[in-house]
């Protein structure tokens, strides 16, 4: 596979790990259990932006990213959005712990493993063995944005900004 593009059809056969939030298990030291997201599957109904970052709890990933998303989720519900999945290459329990040690409940942002980077590496959009830094919308299995950062520490293309004004 190569670089995703606007107009693309989102590729079969792309399964992150998380685990889902549950209220009896929000405490960030719960494990749960990672089961399987069929992105291919769920992408084809949903309006999804998916949000890839080096590492989970990383200072960029932090303290900009993840709080661009945040801050604006309720502009991102108003264009439609169904979901915002965050993924890194972290493991399933890592990205629980990242959810809940910034408070995320529901369903509306999840944190996905893509682990080994499979998916990010087969699109070309990987920081050495992390996943890179990109955001990526897919409307109803159709990709309508997809881009990178490659500067350190910026999120101009793949911050909530720049997604919304794709929008």
């Amino acid at each position: 596979m190569s670089e995703l593009k606007a107009g693309d059809t989102f590729p079969e056969g792309v399964t992150f790990q998380y685990i889902p939030y549950q209220p009896d298990n929000a405490e960030i030291t719960a494990c749960g259990i990672p089961i399987n997201y069929d992105a291919s599957k769920e992408f084809k109904n949903k309006k999804v932006v998916v949000v890839s970052v080096p590492g989970a709890f990383t200072p960029t990933c932090q303290v900009s990213h993840l709080t661009s998303y945040v801050g604006r989720a309720g502009e991102l519900k108003a264009k439609d959005v169904d979901q915002v999945v965050f993924i890194a290459y972290n493991d399933a329990f890592v990205m629980s712990a990242w959810g809940k040690a910034n408070g995320i409940k529901g369903d509306f942002i999840i944190f996905a493993s893509d682990a080994g980077a499979k998916f990010s590496s087969s699109i070309g959009w990987v920081m050495g063995e992390r996943t890179g830094r990109y955001a990526l919308v897919v409307d109803h299995g159709k990709v309508v944005y997809a881009a990178q950062d490659t500067q350190k520490g910026s999120i101009e293309f793949s911050g909530a900004d720049a997604v919304l004004a794709k929008l």
